[in-house]
């Protein structure tokens, strides 16, 4: 690979503020692979003006389209693709064409469950990419490689990303190691959804003398550890302390450095599933504010895309959001019988439009619930439940659900199967598209009734971070080939970013191979092939987001997202196909992530 040289890259990047992160993302590539183009014929649109149209040649371009084209050529021009092929090659004035040398690139990465708000809104500065460090040196080289971006006093944050078993020394870095790569900032490192948390000397010196409305100090271990201490959850007290304190331009930043992180690991749109509002289903407003007991994924969910819309007014966003709605209330006593239940899902039905908005920010359906999962052994909160699907159903409303806080297992699974086909027999609901998020152990009936209603699935790959091996060597699940086979569509996600990573191709190399992060083999049998790996990451969630006429593959007509690999995702070893990473990105025909090894010629 040729040196880049400055002016061509500042040339690619139409976007300077995106490079945010960028270079310390794209220091976890690796060597690019020799390839060529497979012959397939150009298909194209008729555009005889060719100012702002944008060409990627000799590539090895994995369309994704119906009949798996691979082809060595591109033409976007409007933000949509607008040829297609080998030697679709517009000419002419203003066209800028990139030369991929070979490489790999395929459609735009679709995440069909995460919870991509919490990320956006984290307080301080904040480095996401620590989920890519393999040890704690890594995560060091992160944090001073940040700092050079905050001022003096401000915060170097981290958070969520599931738990210490994503590093090599299963723990998360001392005070005494922190403060050797950032001596001069406070440094506050948060893991999962609810700590625990580290801090070097001059977070310990802020979180030990902080005061607020709501809470008082912080207890910090000489190590700097946060704690549960005496019943009171220090890490989350911390976090308080930092939310409270954020400005509305902070919250911006927030969601510009997520969206860039995105664009860094090749996600361009997201489903995000929002986020827990109040675990009570407390319908008093001042409980939504910043608590001294919030975990991570605790937001004001009435006010938690202020930031991200702001920006969409301004026209700086640039990753495609989805936006689904969770609905927390369960059975409250002091609203009465079930009539008077649900308060807040019956007022979003009556005053919300789904799938609203434009091509890079839309709202979604309802869900990953619309009130809390619950069994008939549950009376109250399981007729809330039952009557929540009711509500989602007479409004005509897409719907999903997942099984979140009781087991995934086939039992669930089938009370979700048989209330859908209750809610057809009442209501009609194949035109709907519900969903079933994670469907880790569905059996081949329960796929098969569920294609019959017109339903879809999201399956799981957030396992290989917290599973073990059973110990009767039986597969932890998800069963993919099952699925797979099974016809219904079925995509795939990874359930970030405060349980687990949003790196996409940590759950394709899941699905692939079966690896827990140990490297040990947690679904023996249930591996599918790459390909079946990355369509679901492409083209099924884009049928999961009622989008696949829009999204999903490169073809004539769609929007033009895609991603440049930096190495071969079909054909390098298991070990390197969990490093993929892009070296470009591109959205709505926007260059948004620029690792700085392509060149563009005019």
């Amino acid at each position: 690979m040729k040196e880049e040289d400055p002016s061509a890259k500042n040339e690619l990047s139409r976007r300077n503020f995106l490079k945010t992160g960028a270079a310390a993302a794209a220091a976890f590539g690796g060597a690019q692979a020799a390839i060529t183009t497979t012959a397939s014929p150009a298909v194209a649109s008729r555009d005889d003006d060719t100012s702002g149209t944008l060409v990627f040649v000799n590539g090895r371009i994995h369309t994704m389209d119906a009949r798996n084209s691979i082809v060595s050529s591109v033409t976007v021009k409007d933000g949509r693709f607008t040829a297609v092929g080998n030697g679709a090659h517009a000419q002419g004035p203003g066209v800028r064409v990139i030369n991929l040398e070979g490489r790999t690139v395929v459609p735009g990465i679709i995440e069909s469950h995460t919870h991509f708000v919490s990320l956006a809104n984290r307080p301080g500065y904040h480095v996401a990419q620590w989920e890519l460090a393999s040890n704690i040196a890594e995560v060091l080289e992160l944090l001073a490689a940040r700092r050079r971006d905050v001022p003096p006093g401000q915060f170097i944050t981290a958070m969520g990303a599931g738990t210490p078993r994503m590093f090599a020394e299963l723990r998360l870095p001392t005070l005494a190691e922190i403060d050797s790569a950032v001596p001069d900032r406070p440094v506050f490192l948060y893991q999962g959804g609810g700590g625990p948390a580290r801090t070097n000397t001059l977070g310990k010196q802020f979180f030990e003398s902080a005061t607020a409305p709501l809470a008082g100090p912080c207890v910090v271990g000489t190590d700097g550890s946060l704690t549960t201490v005496a019943g009171v959850n220090h890490a989350n007290r911390a976090l308080y302390h930092l939310r409270i304190r954020q400005t509305f331009e902070d919250k911006k930043r927030s969601a510009l450095d997520a969206q860039a992180f995105s664009a860094s690991v090749g996600i361009t749109a997201v489903l995000d599933q929002t986020l827990v509002a109040v675990a009570t289903g407390t319908l008093d407003p001042a409980s939504l504010d910043p608590q001294p007991t919030h975990p991570l994924f605790t937001l004001n969910h009435y006010r938690m895309y202020d930031a991200w819309l702001a920006l969409h007014r301004e026209g700086r966003s640039f990753i495609r959001l989805q936006i689904n709605f969770l609905h927390n209330q369960p059975f409250i006593p002091a609203l009465g019988d079930l009539d008077h239940q649900l308060p807040e899902l019956r007022e979003r039905l009556k005053n919300q439009f789904f799938f609203f908005g434009d091509d890079m920010v839309r709202t979604g359906a309802i869900g990953e619930w619309a009130a809390p999962f619950a069994t008939p052994s549950s009376p109250d909160n399981y007729a809330v439940w039952y009557e929540s699907q009711r509500l989602v159903a007479k409004a005509g409303w897409r719907n999903e659900n997942a099984q979140a806080g009781t087991p995934t297992s086939s039992a669930a699974i089938e009370q979700v199967v048989s209330t859908y086909e209750a809610m057809d027999r009442e209501f009609g609901i194949k035109n709907l598209r519900w969903g079933l998020q994670h469907a880790a152990f569905a059996t081949p009936d329960h796929l098969a009734r569920l294609k019959a209603l017109n339903c879809g699935v999201s399956m799981s790959g957030f396992t290989w971070l917290n599973g073990v091996p059973r110990a009767d060597g039986l597969p932890l699940g998800p069963l993919y080939p099952q699925i797979i086979a099974s016809g219904i569509p079925a995509g795939l996600h990874e359930d970030g970013v405060h349980i687990a990573p949003h790196n996409p191709w940590f759950a394709m190399h899941y699905a692939t191979t079966g690896l827990n992060v140990l490297g040990q083999q947690i679904n023996p049998g249930q591996q599918i092939s790459r390909q079946q790996a990355l369509y679901a990451y492409t083209r099924a969630n884009a049928w999961y987001l009622n989008r696949e006429n829009d999204l999903g593959s490169i073809e004539v007509g769609k929007l033009a997202d895609l991603v440049v690999l930096d190495r071969d995702y079909f054909s390098v070893s298991d070990t390197d196909m969990r490093r993929t990473r892009p070296v470009l990105t591109v959205v709505d025909g926007e260059i948004v992530y620029d690792a700085g090894v392509l060149r563009a010629d005019r």
